[in-house]
Protein backbone atom coordinates (compact mmCIF):
# COMPACT_ATOMS: atom_id res chain seq x y z
CA UNK A 1 0.00 0.00 0.00
CA UNK A 2 1.14 3.56 -1.07
CA UNK A 3 2.46 5.41 2.13
CA UNK A 4 2.00 2.57 4.39
CA UNK A 5 4.09 3.21 7.45
CA UNK A 6 6.39 0.10 8.46
CA UNK A 7 7.73 0.36 12.37
CA UNK A 8 11.11 -1.38 12.33
CA UNK A 9 11.18 -4.44 14.56
CA UNK A 10 12.42 -4.58 17.78
CA UNK A 11 15.70 -6.12 19.27
CA UNK A 12 14.83 -7.57 22.00
CA UNK A 13 12.09 -10.07 20.18
CA UNK A 14 14.38 -13.14 18.64
CA UNK A 15 14.78 -16.54 18.78
CA UNK A 16 18.21 -18.87 17.70
CA UNK A 17 17.89 -22.09 16.41
CA UNK A 18 21.35 -24.13 16.09
CA UNK A 19 21.04 -27.54 13.73
CA UNK A 20 20.50 -30.22 16.09
CA UNK A 21 20.96 -28.49 19.42
CA UNK A 22 17.85 -27.89 21.33
CA UNK A 23 18.24 -25.17 23.88
CA UNK A 24 15.92 -22.69 25.50
CA UNK A 25 16.03 -19.25 24.70
CA UNK A 26 19.16 -17.15 24.45
CA UNK A 27 19.30 -13.49 25.80
CA UNK A 28 21.72 -11.82 23.60
CA UNK A 29 23.54 -12.36 20.40
CA UNK A 30 26.54 -10.10 19.19
CA UNK A 31 28.91 -10.13 16.44
CA UNK A 32 27.55 -11.30 12.69
CA UNK A 33 28.49 -9.02 10.22
CA UNK A 34 30.18 -9.21 7.21
CA UNK A 35 32.47 -7.43 5.42
CA UNK A 36 34.96 -7.28 2.66
CA UNK A 37 38.59 -6.46 2.85
CA UNK A 38 39.81 -3.57 0.50
CA UNK A 39 43.13 -4.21 -1.55
CA UNK A 40 44.54 -0.55 -2.85
CA UNK A 41 46.75 -1.21 -6.28
CA UNK A 42 48.36 1.50 -8.24
CA UNK A 43 51.05 1.44 -10.95
CA UNK A 44 53.75 3.44 -11.45
CA UNK A 45 52.58 5.22 -14.20
CA UNK A 46 48.70 6.38 -13.01
CA UNK A 47 47.94 8.90 -11.50
CA UNK A 48 48.25 9.95 -7.50
CA UNK A 49 44.78 7.78 -6.52
CA UNK A 50 45.32 4.01 -6.11
CA UNK A 51 42.61 2.11 -7.04
CA UNK A 52 40.66 0.13 -4.45
CA UNK A 53 39.80 -3.53 -5.18
CA UNK A 54 37.94 -6.08 -3.20
CA UNK A 55 39.68 -8.65 -1.53
CA UNK A 56 38.62 -11.68 1.04
CA UNK A 57 34.79 -11.36 2.42
CA UNK A 58 35.36 -11.76 6.29
CA UNK A 59 32.55 -12.63 8.51
CA UNK A 60 32.71 -11.54 12.43
CA UNK A 61 33.07 -14.46 14.81
CA UNK A 62 28.97 -14.40 16.81
CA UNK A 63 28.83 -14.39 20.60
CA UNK A 64 25.86 -16.21 22.14
CA UNK A 65 24.38 -15.74 25.67
CA UNK A 66 21.98 -17.83 27.37
CA UNK A 67 21.04 -18.09 31.21
CA UNK A 68 22.35 -21.12 32.65
CA UNK A 69 20.23 -24.37 33.04
CA UNK A 70 20.38 -27.89 33.35
CA UNK A 71 21.07 -28.18 29.53
CA UNK A 72 24.24 -28.92 28.26
CA UNK A 73 24.21 -29.28 24.37
CA UNK A 74 26.38 -26.54 23.82
CA UNK A 75 28.50 -26.41 26.52
CA UNK A 76 28.66 -30.44 24.84
CA UNK A 77 28.58 -28.86 21.31
CA UNK A 78 31.99 -26.74 22.54
CA UNK A 79 33.52 -29.73 24.07
CA UNK A 80 33.88 -32.07 21.31
CA UNK A 81 35.40 -29.02 19.86
CA UNK A 82 37.99 -29.27 21.85
CA UNK A 83 38.95 -32.83 21.62
CA UNK A 84 39.45 -32.42 18.33
CA UNK A 85 35.57 -33.17 16.58
CA UNK A 86 34.47 -30.16 14.97
CA UNK A 87 31.04 -30.12 14.18
CA UNK A 88 29.95 -27.95 11.80
CA UNK A 89 26.20 -26.43 12.25
CA UNK A 90 23.97 -24.36 10.22
CA UNK A 91 22.43 -21.33 12.88
CA UNK A 92 19.34 -19.11 11.78
CA UNK A 93 18.76 -16.00 14.02
CA UNK A 94 15.23 -15.14 13.58
CA UNK A 95 13.64 -11.49 14.09
CA UNK A 96 9.95 -11.89 16.04
CA UNK A 97 7.15 -9.06 15.60
CA UNK A 98 5.07 -8.09 18.32
CA UNK A 99 2.56 -10.90 17.41
CA UNK A 100 5.09 -13.41 17.66
CA UNK A 101 5.32 -14.19 13.87
CA UNK A 102 9.20 -14.65 12.31
CA UNK A 103 9.95 -11.38 10.29
CA UNK A 104 13.21 -11.29 9.20
CA UNK A 105 16.06 -14.36 8.74
CA UNK A 106 19.38 -14.63 8.78
CA UNK A 107 21.44 -18.25 8.05
CA UNK A 108 25.18 -18.50 9.41
CA UNK A 109 26.75 -21.53 7.84
CA UNK A 110 29.67 -23.70 8.60
CA UNK A 111 29.37 -22.34 12.43
CA UNK A 112 31.52 -24.48 15.13
CA UNK A 113 32.38 -23.17 18.70
CA UNK A 114 35.57 -21.47 19.10
CA UNK A 115 35.20 -19.99 22.96
CA UNK A 116 33.18 -21.15 25.91
CA UNK A 117 32.54 -18.83 28.74
CA UNK A 118 31.40 -20.22 31.90
CA UNK A 119 29.00 -17.60 34.47
CA UNK A 120 30.51 -15.18 36.69
CA UNK A 121 29.45 -16.02 40.44
CA UNK A 122 29.14 -13.11 43.57
CA UNK A 123 27.82 -13.96 46.67
CA UNK A 124 26.44 -10.67 46.89
CA UNK A 125 24.83 -10.82 43.19
CA UNK A 126 21.66 -10.33 41.93
CA UNK A 127 21.98 -11.41 38.50
CA UNK A 128 21.48 -14.37 36.39
CA UNK A 129 24.14 -16.32 35.44
CA UNK A 130 25.22 -16.33 31.73
CA UNK A 131 27.08 -18.35 29.71
CA UNK A 132 28.44 -17.66 26.22
CA UNK A 133 29.22 -19.53 23.09
CA UNK A 134 31.78 -17.61 20.11
CA UNK A 135 30.96 -19.10 17.13
CA UNK A 136 33.44 -18.93 14.19
CA UNK A 137 31.78 -19.98 10.78
CA UNK A 138 31.97 -19.01 6.93
CA UNK A 139 29.40 -17.02 5.97
CA UNK A 140 26.01 -15.14 6.39
CA UNK A 141 22.92 -14.72 4.71
CA UNK A 142 19.64 -12.60 5.21
CA UNK A 143 16.90 -15.16 4.26
CA UNK A 144 13.95 -13.18 4.66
Amino acid sequence: MAGERRDPYRNFRFRIEVEGIQQAGFSEISGFDASLSVIEYREGNETITPRKLPGLAKYGNITLKWGVTDSLDMYNWMSESIQGKISRKTVTIIAINEEGGDVATWQVIEAWPSKYSAPSFKGTGNEVAIESLELAHEGMTRTK
